[in-house]
């Protein structure tokens, strides 16, 4: 049978989509400032996936609910249309943060005579082909440090309608076809090439599988994954998991740990740009438990506390591009200054605070204009 309207993860709105995109940027944000102790906090310390995995899961889910119904109440077309114009909003976006985020390294690096920053932030290309670069970066294909995660869901977002058209009338045939598209691209290994060399540091043929994982549950797989919640000896495997993950991923900051944990697990904790089959099953793990212990009903999500993280989720474009500046400032402010513990609470308290600001100020600033055209109506 295919999904009706009702079967849309619910036909209900769930605040903690918002929660987990906020989270996702901002746990971004922190780990994106190098040699900061502040982001031995977020969720990549701790196992095989990161903020970056959760985004596109959630980014899935979120647009197979909103577009998922415009599908199915106004067709293909319509909805077609409404995902490449938000697809070009996405692309405007991009290509002002490229533009504006190359130029602020190349200056920074001219003035302090900090040219290691081209290495660092996989620039090196603007100094022999500036304008080769910022035509292969409208093309997506230069991969300045930090924008690979907006370039990868630009691309999900365009082939998207297509892939829920399948999904809302052949939705286990979809998933199908996108597992299968993730093992050959991992076993041909297929890539898409980036500028000047090397591949995109995030493979679109094999995180469109998180993406469309997030889709599937909006559309069919709610009803089939509720029944696992009663099942206890998966919440213990789940568990046992995520702990294991935990203590392979120690030595990565604890050196002395190497002698006490096994080396010979076969994985590799450098598995993020074709999405290594155990860094999706932890993905998924952590995401079962989440659901389990944190309801949709949860009275903590009216929490004042996380009022701001919420904000960050539900405008979490501006928080992105918001937070891409912010740390690239943050890292200058650590490098030309003392980098003191103190300083590196600072930088990442004060980069939070902004960047929950410019949330509320865009929220704030949509709502002035729906009054706007409302009043204009009237």
């Amino acid at each position: 049978m295919n999904p009706s309207l009702d079967t849309l993860a619910g036909r209900g709105h769930d605040q903690r989509i918002n929660l987990l995109l906020g989270v996702a940027n901002l746990f971004i944000f922190l780990d994106h400032i190098p040699n900061n102790a502040v982001n031995l906090l977020t969720l990549r310390n701790y196992g095989f996936s990161g903020a970056t995995d959760v985004f596109v899961f959630i980014a899935g889910y979120a647009v197979a609910l909103i577009y998922g119904a415009m599908m199915l109440e106004r067709g293909f077309i319509v909805t077609t249309t409404r995902v490449f114009k938000r697809v070009g909003q996405l692309y405007a976006a991009y290509i002002v943060l490229f533009v504006v985020y190359i130029d602020a390294i190349g200056n920074f690096a001219a003035r302090y005579a900090t040219t290691s920053l081209f290495d660092e932030y996989n620039v090196t290309a603007i100094i022999d082909h500036p304008t080769r670069t910022l035509y292969r970066g409208l093309l997506l294909q230069a991969q300045p440090l930090h924008l690979d995660g907006l370039q990868l869901f630009i691309v999900l977002m365009a082939l998207f309608p297509f892939a829920l058209w399948a999904m809302l009338r052949r939705p286990q045939l979809t998933l199908a076809g996108s597992i299968a598209l993730y093992l050959a691209a991992r076993y041909f290994d297929w890539g898409v090439p980036s500028f000047p060399e090397g591949r995109w540091d995030l493979n679109p043929f094999c995180w469109q599988l998180l993406f469309l994982l997030g889709a599937w549950f909006a559309v069919k797989g709610r009803d089939l994954v509720t029944p696992l919640y009663r099942w206890p000896a998966l919440r213990v495997a789940a568990v046992v998991y995520l702990i294991l993950a935990f203590l392979i991923a120690l030595p990565r900051h604890f050196p002395e740990l190497n002698s006490v944990v096994p080396g010979v697990w076969p994985l590799s904790l450098d598995t993020k740009e074709n999405l290594a089959p155990h860094r999706l099953l932890h993905f998924l793990a952590l995401a079962y438990l989440f659901s389990w212990l944190v309801p949709r009903d949860w009275p903590g999500l009216s929490a004042i506390a996380l009022r701001p993280v919420i904000k960050c989720g539900e405008e979490w474009l501006a928080a992105f591009c918001a937070g891409v500046f912010l740390s690239f400032a943050g890292h200058l402010i650590l490098i030309t200054g003392p980098d003191s513990l103190a300083m590196q609470i600072a930088v990442s308290a004060a980069g939070l605070a902004t960047m929950a600001a410019v949330a509320y100020y865009v929220s704030w600033s949509k709502q002035q204009d729906r009054v706007r055209a409302m009043g204009a109506e009237a």
